[in-house]
């Protein structure tokens, strides 16, 4: 979890001025946590509290009243849903159902529990196969990160299961990588950005480098980067430092049950 929010903070300055180097300063002015990171937080305080689904609408909908305006705003139809007094699934692909769903992929002890609650938090609004997909992917790869600690393996799993090609290198794709908010589009570029990484920093460099949805790349290549490589204490202490106090009380939480259990 830790690990996406630090690349969404990273790549949020890039999202709409795309940098296409590895060079540049991971945090500075412009930077922010983004819908990203709000409902992300959403999720994992869902996953500590209560395993209903009409509970995760509830949560993610009073985060998006509470921060209405992120930098970079909402997603149309997702800014729609989170105002809707009856909020229904909208057959959705778009990367948001893949963006927040990092807290999943550190959870659970199962690989079939990690894949049927990453599908619970993209149905409510991404109910779209692709929508589904690529949150489930995402959860699957982090699961395979901490548990195998094999790149390899995690690249063949996820192709053959899920049909994403992650043959290409980060090279081949920041070229002609354009703004793309759907998951077949975010998805299989932010797991090439992991498996090119040599390490946390890399990753996330890797996936801003790519162009495109900047800070969802970077959010869902570091939720599986975390996974493999933790976290360094210098990056999680700066992410930190951009966050509310009740979002940095729900991390704390978060990985004290995680942790613990």
């Amino acid at each position: 979890m830790l690990g996406a929010i630090i690349g969404d903070i990273v790549g949020s300055k890039y999202e709409f001025n795309n940098i296409k180097t590895k060079d540049f300063p991971l945090f500075s002015d412009g930077c922010s946590f983004t819908d990203d990171t709000i409902m992300t937080v959403a999720v994992a305080e869902w996953l500590m509290t209560s395993s209903h689904m009409r509970h995760l609408v509830s949560i993610m909908q009073s985060y998006g009243k509470k921060y209405p305006f992120p930098q970079g705003g909402y997603g149309g139809s997702f800014a729609r849903w989170l105002r809707d007094a009856n909020p229904m699934p909208y057959y959705s692909f778009g990367n948001g159902a893949a963006m927040r769903v990092s807290p999943v992929g550190l959870k659970y002890h199962t690989l079939s529990a990690t894949l049927s609650t990453a599908e619970v938090t993209a149905s409510i609004t991404h109910d779209h196969p692709e929508g589904i997909k690529g949150a489930v992917s995402v959860a699957h790869a982090m699961y395979i990160a901490r548990t195998e600690h094999n790149k390899e393996l995690l690249r063949d799993v996820i192709q053959s299961q899920y049909g994403y090609d992650l043959q290409t290198t980060c090279d081949e794709i920041r070229p002609n990588n354009m703004f793309n908010e759907t998951c077949q589009g975010t998805v299989p570029q932010a797991i090439v950005a992991f498996l090119d990484s040599t390490d946390f920093e890399d990753a996330i460099r890797n996936a801003v480098s790519l162009g495109g949805d900047s800070d969802t790349l970077a959010a869902i290549t570091g939720g599986i980067a975390e996974a493999y490589y933790g976290v360094p204490d210098n990056l999680k202490q700066m992410a930190m430092s951009y966050l509310p106090n009740e979002f940095r009380q729900i991390i704390d939480r978060f990985y004290n049950m995680i942790e613990t259990h």
